[in-house]
């Protein structure tokens, strides 16, 4: 014990770093992410192969909008880590958000690398639930003769079902929704209710009700039975 203490006297910086990095998480936790940002930094600056301070300043940026400044953070954590899921379906996300706000060239010679980023963290983790709802929506997205698939987007689904039967549920009633067929979509939402109860589950059933069904009453019971479920 004498010697871990002399060991962590003679590494003051480190010391502070740990300090700055956890004030850093709990400033991140309570949606402070100007502030966060500012320690997060400080604390690469002292070590810049911190891995999970990279990742949350990817993240502040990307919550900011601040797109490019995300991808180059999601961009070095793919090459430090390249056989990191979290980190490719981070930067193919980014990349996704990027080719929105671009023109219509720019973003269709971007549509290959952003599908191959979220198909390889799904072959790195075989049950990345949010790489195939990327999936789900870049196939629902895009028009067909750039690749738009309902069928793709179907079949992610699929998967989706064998590996959290709720999101299965929930891809498939968002499916529908797209595709206007709104008493499917209703259904869809109804199952994954009956297995999750989430606010999630009654939150999308309650929009579409609402937004696209034009049923406002319909969507205030939905959210009454959920409140009336989760009463504390």
């Amino acid at each position: 014990m004498k010697y871990l203490f002399l060991l962590l006297l003679s590494c003051p910086g480190f010391l502070f770093s740990q300090t700055d990095f956890e004030k850093a998480e709990t400033l991140f936790r309570q949606q402070k992410y100007a502030q966060s940002q500012v320690l997060f930094e400080k604390v690469l600056k002292a070590s810049p192969g911190h891995l999970k301070t990279m990742e949350y300043l990817g993240d502040i940026n990307g919550i900011q909008k601040n797109w490019k400044s995300a991808l180059a953070y999601y961009r070095k954590l793919k090459q430090l880590q390249p056989n990191t899921a979290d980190y490719v379906y981070k930067y193919g996300g980014v990349l996704g958000m990027i080719a929105k706000e671009s023109n219509k060239f720019k973003a269709l010679g971007m549509i290959g690398e952003i599908r191959s980023s979220f198909e390889k963290a799904i072959k790195l983790d075989p049950k990345h639930i949010d790489a195939r709802w990327a999936l789900i929506e870049l196939y629902l997205q895009l028009p067909g003769i750039v690749g738009g698939s309902e069928r793709k987007a179907i079949a992610y689904s699929d998967q989706l079902m064998k590996i959290s039967p709720i999101d299965g549920y929930l891809a498939k009633g968002h499916i529908d929704e797209y595709f206007e067929r709104y008493t499917i979509a209703e259904q869809e939402y109804r199952k994954a209710i009956a297995l999750g109860s989430s606010r999630v589950c009654y939150q999308k059933l309650a929009d579409l009700y609402k937004n696209k069904m034009n049923q406002p009453e319909k969507a205030r019971l939905t959210l009454a039975e959920y409140n009336e479920k989760n009463k504390s």
